[in-house]
Order: C-alpha cells, then sequence, then structure tokens
C-alpha cells in the first residue's frame, strides 16, 4: 500500500466510523512504534511519525544524551535517529490492519461510553439480534449494541441475571429494557469476563425501575408529576406492587395509573409478559400505608411499633392465606414495599371478635375514649373498635346499650 493510500484509507474509516482522524493517526504511530522497535530490533525506544497531507512514515530511534537522573534512573533528553526502512511502507501495511481494528473498537466503544453514560437508568426499545446461554445481544440503533446478562449465578457469581425466569426471547423480537451501566473502556476496575468482545451498555428487564418508566409512557399524570410512585417493589416475571400517590387533592392515583377499564396497566402487564402488578394508594399513616400495601387481602387492625420499625397486622380468618400470598409473596412484596417489618396473624389466633367495619388502629396514636367501642370482655379487655356514630359501641356489640 502506497503511503498516500494508507492515509487515504485513514481518512476514509475515520469519517465513517466517526472517530477524529487526528486521534486515529497519533494512536497508529504510537502502536508502529513499539512494532519497528520490535523488528529493527531497536536498542532504545522509537518514535513513529506519519505526515498527515503525504502519509508519509518517518521511524526515530530515540537515543538518550547525557546522564541518567540519580534517583530515578531516567534519562530526560533524547536524540532522534532517523532509522526509516526502506519498505517502511510495506511493514506498515503489514501491521495497520490489527492496529486499527483495535483502534477503532476501542474508540467506538469509548463513543458510546460518552453518548450513553448519562442515560443510565433510561427505558430503551431495541431488537433482539442473537442469544447465548449466558446472555442476549440487542440492538439499540445502527452501530450500538447492547448485552441482557442471563448468568448462572451458581457458576458465573461475578456476573449478572437481567432476565426474568419466565422470558426467554427469539430473534428480531422487540424489547423494552432499562439501562443500569455503561462500561468505560478507560476504568482501571478489573475488566469482566470476555468484556473487549462484549457490548458496553448493559441493559435490564428485571430492575423495579422498569416498572417505573413504563408507568411514566402509559400515565400522562406520572409524566407531569401530578401522581408520584412513591416506592416499587418487585419479584420479576411473578408480580410487582407499587404505591402512588397524588399531588393534587381531586385526583385519584390509584385510578389514573390503572387507566379506563384497566387499559394502562394492562399495557404495562402485558410488556412486563404477564407479570401481575398491584396498584394501592400510598398513605403517610404507617398503620393505613401497611393495611393497602396487604391488598387485596382485608385488615381488620394495624398496631405500629414505631421504635422497632414494626407492624403487627390481624385479618379475618379466611382473609389469613390471602394476606401471606402463595409462599408469602403478597406479605414479602407489602413488607419490601413499606419498609415496615411485618407480621400477620389470624382474628382467632390474636383472640380478637370478628370485624364488620375493617377499622385500624395504630397505638402510637392518641385516641379519643369516646370514639371507642365501650365493650369490656369477660377477661377485662376493651373493644379496640371504633363506636357507632351517636352510640357508645360499635355494631357487633351494639346490643349492650340495651
Amino acid at each position: 500500500m502506497a503511503s498516500s493510500e494508507l492515509i487515504e484509507a485513514l481518512q476514509a474509516l475515520a469519517h465513517e466510523r466517526k472517530i477524529d482522524e487526528f486521534y486515529l493517526i497519533e494512536r497508529l504511530e504510537a502502536s508502529l512504534a513499539k512494532s519497528y522497535q520490535h523488528i529493527l530490533d531497536l536498542e532504545w525506544d522509537a518514535r513513529v511519525t506519519i505526515d498527515r497531507s503525504t502519509g508519509q512514515i518517518y521511524v526515530y530511534e530515540l537515543v538518550p544524551v547525557g546522564e541518567p537522573d540519580e534517583e530515578t534512573g531516567e534519562y530526560s533528553e533524547f536524540e532522534e535517529r532517523d532509522v526509516t526502512p526502506d519498505d517502511v511502507s510495506r511493514i506498515a501495511a503489514q501491521n495497520a490492519k490489527g492496529v486499527i481494528s483495535s483502534i477503532v473498537r476501542e474508540a467506538g466503544r469509548q463513543s458510546i461510553y460518552e453518548e450513553f453514560s448519562s442515560r443510565v437508568g433510561d427505558l430503551v426499545t431495541g431488537t433482539v439480534l442473537q442469544g447465548t446461554p449466558d446472555f442476549t445481544i440487542i440492538k439499540i440503533r445502527d452501530g450500538v449494541e447492547a448485552e441482557l446478562p442471563h448468568y448462572d449465578l451458581k457458576r458465573n457469581p461475578s456476573e449478572r441475571n437481567e432476565r426474568p425466569g419466565n422470558e426467554h426471547y427469539r430473534h428480531n423480537q422487540r424489547l423494552k429494557t432499562l439501562i443500569i451501566d455503561v462500561r468505560d473502556p478507560n476504568s482501571d476496575a478489573p475488566k469482566m469476563r470476555g468484556e473487549q468482545a462484549r457490548p458496553s451498555i448493559v441493559v435490564s428487564r428485571t430492575h423495579p425501575d422498569l416498572i417505573r418508566r413504563l408507568f411514566e409512557i402509559e400515565v400522562p399524570e406520572i409524566y407531569d408529576g401530578m401522581v408520584e410512585i412513591k416506592s416499587i417493589a418487585r419479584e420479576p416475571g411473578a408480580r410487582s406492587k407499587i404505591a402512588v400517590s397524588s399531588r393534587e387533592p381531586n385526583l385519584d392515583p390509584v385510578g389514573a395509573c390503572v387507566g379506563p377499564k384497566g387499559s394502562r396497566v394492562r399495557m404495562v402487564v402485558e410488556e412486563l409478559r404477564n407479570e401481575r402488578v398491584d396498584v394501592i394508594q400510598w398513605d403517610e399513616n404507617p398503620a393505613v400505608y401497611v393495611s393497602n400495601a396487604l391488598s387485596p387481602a382485608k385488615v381488620t387492625r394495624v398496631t405500629i411499633d414505631e421504635d422497632n420499625h414494626y407492624a403487627t397486622v390481624v385479618v379475618p380468618d379466611d382473609q389469613l392465606s390471602l394476606a401471606i400470598g402463595k409462599e408469602g409473596q403478597n406479605a414479602r412484596l407489602a413488607a419490601r414495599l413499606t419498609g415496615w417489618h411485618i407480621d400477620i396473624k389470624s382474628a382467632s389466633f390474636a383472640g380478637e371478635p370478628p370485624a364488620v367495619d375493617n377499622m385500624l388502629i395504630d397505638e402510637d396514636l392518641p385516641a379519643d375514649e369516646e370514639l371507642v367501642c365501650a365493650h369490656v370482655s369477660e377477661d377485662g379487655v376493651r373493644c379496640r373498635n371504633h363506636a357507632r356514630p351517636g352510640s357508645r359501641y360499635c355494631g357487633i356489640h351494639a346490643g349492650d346499650e340495651a
């Protein structure tokens, strides 16, 4: 390859890959310097320069001048001795292909990092290109690919699994994913296995914020800030709970998220491959919040221990299994959603009479004696239900007034 042809090829490659032409040439010069030092068996380091207009290549040996530094033993001044071989262009062409491929790959990864590092947490839509047992490659756009890892964490504890267990992908399938990481090519952190051959962008289908972004798309009130998602608890592929509140007093946040005939939440559920999503009302009163979080179970009473961050919940006997959920899933998600440790007891186990009005009592809040049922059991225990309006007794003990 003639010198002029080499520089033209570099310019065309830089334009095609949107890489700075001078940066590409500087990297090539540095790489060729190491190659020529080995090829020419030079005693000292080499320096290579490429004429930016003609493409002519010059090789110099950096011969030290003077005495080395007494402390470091390094030379500070060098004399450049021209050692350019006659077949310099041929040798350069032989080494340029691998060097340029490496430079282009690194420059591409750096360009992707600069563009996407500020987009961590964003929702992106891509197309499945190919899948392996350990990860799926997703095309975000031309020239930009992302990795959705689903490693076996028992065999690869240092890797990630960002795919719900119930999902499997096919070629050309479109997916909405959440960007959770962009690998920095210049980072000093330990490299992952095969990182140089893997896409820089890492995406997830299991992250709780994926649900947040999907609701922002489907619910304008969330996007506009009138409805706020306070908390999310998720078991990917199975079930999720989100707590929402409204900044507008006359706006129902749960209704806004569910949509007419459930149309809005249905779109989110379909994107999550039929993962069940419960939308509940957030409340600043922790007793009410915990009760709502255990939906669809109905709660009789919630007792709050703020010092230990502990909530004791009493439910009717026929609601106990619903409150706990399959393999404890409902209770587990409610605890994760609210941040409270929740202990669920049936009414018969707690020694409570069956509740009619599903009242909540928070022991840490001051209670007006006149609002509490006046009934006292044979054991001397005061009924904890609220009294009916105009009466001193609740609906269960209304007969005591006679």
